[in-house]
C-alpha cells in the first residue's frame, strides 16, 4: 500500500485557495498510484485560526469547502484536518481528522490533548475528544491522531490517549498523526526523540505529516517523517517547503535510518520563510531596512534579500556625527554584495533642529540618553516615511538579547512591521552571519569582527552598558527558556549581582516588548503571545 504524506502551506481563511491546493496534491498522489493521501492539521482553514473560530461565517465557509472536498474525491482516500461542529454542552468545535472516501466521511478522529502552553490556546475554542480512532484500510488498521495526542507526558496531561491502544478491541498496525507543529531551534531533535520513544513504547510505526510555512510570528517546518516500530527515522520530507513524501507499507519494518539534526541553517531558513510568507500573505512586496553597518542589520538585510529577492529590498544608512566612516563603508559594501537598493540619509541637520526646538526646555541639563534616543527616533521616522510613501514594510533589526534587557529605543530602532531577529540571541546572530558567509563573503568580515556598538555617543560600545553577550545570552536562556531562578543561575558560575541586574532589566522593559513589532519565533520561548507577563506587578526575584 502506498501512502502520500503531503505537507502544505495554507493561508488562514483562504478556503477556496487551500481547497484548490489540496486537490492539486490529491491528483499528484493519484498519478503516483497512492491509495491514501494525508494532509496536516486544520489544512482546510489553516493553523492557528484563533478568534476567527468565533465567527459563524468563517465556520460556514469552512463547511462549504469541506463538502466540496467530500464530493470531489474520485478513486482515492484522503485524510484531512478539519473543524468539526458539535451541539453538546461545552465548546462548539472539535479539532478533527476526517477519513474521506467514496464521497462520504468514513471515519473521524477528534483531538484529545488540547495544548494551552506557550503559543497554544486550544481549550479556548475546542472540546477534547475522548475516543481513539482505529480504522481499517486495505487489510491494515490505522490509529489516527491529531498533533498533541502523540506528545503526551505525565506532567502536562493525566491521560495518555495511546495507552488505550493496548486494551482496545483492535490494535492498529500503524499510527498516523496530522500536525501543525511550529518550529524552534531544537524542535527537530525533540520530535525525533519523542516520536522514537513513543514508537518503541507501543511497538508501532508512525506516519507523521506536518504543516509548513510562516503564519504571523510562527514558522512551520514540515519535516514530515516515517518512523519504524523500533523508533528509527526511516524517511524525512524536506523542511520549510511543500512536498509529498510517499511511503510503502511493505517497508515499515525495514531497519534503514535517515539522519537529520537541528542546525543554524534551519534557523536561517525559518527566518527566510517567516519573512517571505508574512510579506506575501499580507500583501506587501518590498521592504526597507535601516543599515547601520552592524551585525544585526546586516543579517536582517541578508534574510530579506533571500526571502524577497534583492530587487525588493532597500537598505538605508543614516549616519549621525557619531557614526564612523567604517560603518557607512561597511553598509555600502554589504548592499553592493547583496545587489539590493541602498541610500544614505545623513541626520545631523535633523539632530540640530531637535536641539534648537528643545533648547529652552533642556537648558542647564547635560546631554544624556534622551539625545541618544532622539537620534534613534529620527531614524525611525525616516524609515517609516519611506515605508508609508511607497507601501513597503519596515523590518526592524533588534535581536533577542537587546530586546530582553531594553537595549533598544521605543519608536526608534523598534519601529517596524516585522522584527526579524526579535527571537534570535546575539550569539546566534553571529552564527547566522558565519552561515551566510560559508561559501564566500557576503557580510563584510569587518562587520563580523567589529565590537558591537550603537554609535549614539562618542566611542560607544554595547559592553559599556551590558554584560558581555556570552554571559547575557546564557543568563537569558536560563531565565526565559529554562525558567531558572536567580540563585539557580548563579550556581552555574555567574555573578549573582549580574544575574539579578539582568532579571531586573527584563522586568522593567516588559512595556517596550508589549509595543514591539511582531517577531519570528525560533527559540522555545519567544517574547510575544507565548510569554504573558503583567506590566504592572510587584514580584521581585
Amino acid at each position: 500500500m502506498k501512502i502520500a504524506l503531503v505537507q502544505t502551506n495554507p493561508i488562514i481563511g483562504a478556503f477556496e485557495q487551500n481547497l484548490g491546493h489540496i486537490f492539486t496534491w490529491i491528483e499528484k498522489a493519484r498519478q503516483a498510484h497512492c491509495d491514501l493521501v494525508v494532509f496536516p492539521e486544520l489544512s482546510l482553514c489553516g493553523y492557528p485560526p484563533r478568534d476567527l473560530l468565533e465567527r459563524p461565517d468563517f465556520l460556514d465557509a469552512h463547511d462549504r469547502v469541506l463538502e466540496q472536498l467530500i464530493t470531489g474525491l474520485n478513486g482515492i482516500t484522503c485524510i484531512v484536518g478539519v473543524l468539526e461542529r458539535r451541539q453538546e454542552p461545552g465548546k462548539g468545535l472539535y479539532n478533527s481528522a476526517f477519513v474521506v472516501e467514496r464521497n462520504h466521511i468514513a471515519f473521524r478522529a477528534r483531538k484529545q490533548l488540547l495544548p494551552t502552553y506557550d503559543v497554544f490556546d486550544e481549550t479556548r475554542y475546542f472540546e477534547a475528544g475522548t475516543v481513539l480512532t482505529v480504522f481499517p484500510f486495505k487489510g491494515l488498521h490505522f490509529g489516527l491522531t491529531v498533533c498533541e495526542d502523540i506528545w503526551w507526558n505525565h506532567q502536562a496531561y493525566p491521560h495518555d490517549p495511546l495507552r488505550d491502544l493496548a486494551v482496545g478491541p483492535v490494535v492498529p498496525d500503524c499510527l498516523i498523526n496530522i500536525s501543525a507543529s511550529p518550529y524552534y531551534h531544537g524542535k527537530i531533535n525533540e520530535r525525533r526523540r519523542v516520536f522514537g520513544e513513543m514508537c518503541q513504547r507501543n511497538s508501532l510505526p508512525l506516519l507523521y505529516v506536518n504543516q509548513i510555512g510562516g503564519q504571523d510570528g510562527l514558522v512551520f517546518d514540515g519535516h514530515s517523517m516515517v518512523i519504524n516500530r523500533s523508533g528509527n527515522t526511516q524517511h524525512v520530507a524536506a523542511g520549510f517547503s511543500e512536498e509529498m513524501l510517499i511511503t510503502d507499507s511493505d517497508n515499515w519494518d525495514d531497519d534503514g535510518c535517515c539522519s537529520i539534526e537541528d542546525s543554524v541553517a534551519h534557523v536561517a531558513t525559518a527566518l527566510v520563510t517567516g519573512v517571505r510568507d508574512y510579506l506575501h500573505k499580507t500583501g506587501f512586496g518590498k521592504v526597507v531596512v535601516g543599515s547601520s553597518g552592524g551585525i544585526d542589520s546586516a543579517v536582517t538585510a541578508v534574510i530579506a534579500c533571500q526571502a524577497l529577492g534583492p530587487e525588493n529590498v532597500l537598505c538605508v544608512a543614516m549616519p549621525s556625527p557619531y557614526t564612523s566612516q567604517q560603518s557607512v563603508d561597511d553598509a555600502t559594501r554589504l548592499a553592493k554584495n547583496l545587489l539590493c537598493g541602498f541610500e544614505v540619509l545623513p541626520i545631523a541637520h535633523a539632530m540640530d533642529s531637535y536641539r534648537e526646538i528643545l533648547a529652552h526646555l533642556f537648558a542647564g541639563y547635560p546631554e544624556d540618553i534622551t539625545e541618544q534616543n532622539i537620534q534613534a527616533r529620527i531614524r525611525g521616522n525616516l524609515l517609516m516615511a519611506l515605508a508609508n510613501k511607497f507601501n513597503w514594510l519596515l523590518l526592524s533589526t533588534g535581536n533577542k538579547s537587546e530586546m530582553a534587557v531594553g537595549y533598544c529605543t521605543l519608536y526608534g530602532d523598534m519601529c517596524g512591521g516585522l522584527a526579524v531577529l526579535a527571537d534570535v540571541p546575539k550569539a546566534m546572530v553571529y552564527a547566522l552571519a558565519r552561515q551566510v558567509n560559508r561559501e564566500g563573503e557576503v557580510i563584510p568580515e569587518s562587520i563580523i569582527m567589529r565590537p558591537p556598538t550603537a554609535e549614539l555617543r562618542p566611542d560607544q560600545l554595547d559592553q559599556d552598558d551590558l554584560p558581555p553577550y556570552p554571559v547575557l545570552d546564557a543568563v537569558l536562556h536560563a531565565y526565559l527558556e529554562e525558567l531558572k531562578s536567580a540563585s539557580e543561575i548563579a550556581a552555574q558560575g555567574y555573578d549573582i549581582r549580574v544575574v539579578r541586574d539582568i532579571i531586573r532589566r527584563i522586568r522593567l522593559n516588559e512595556y517596550k516588548r508589549t509595543q514591539a513589532p511582531l517577531g519570528i519565533k525560533v527559540t522555545s520561548k519567544a517574547f510575544g503571545p507565548g510569554r504573558r507577563y503583567p506590566l504592572a506587578q510587584g514580584f521581585v526575584e
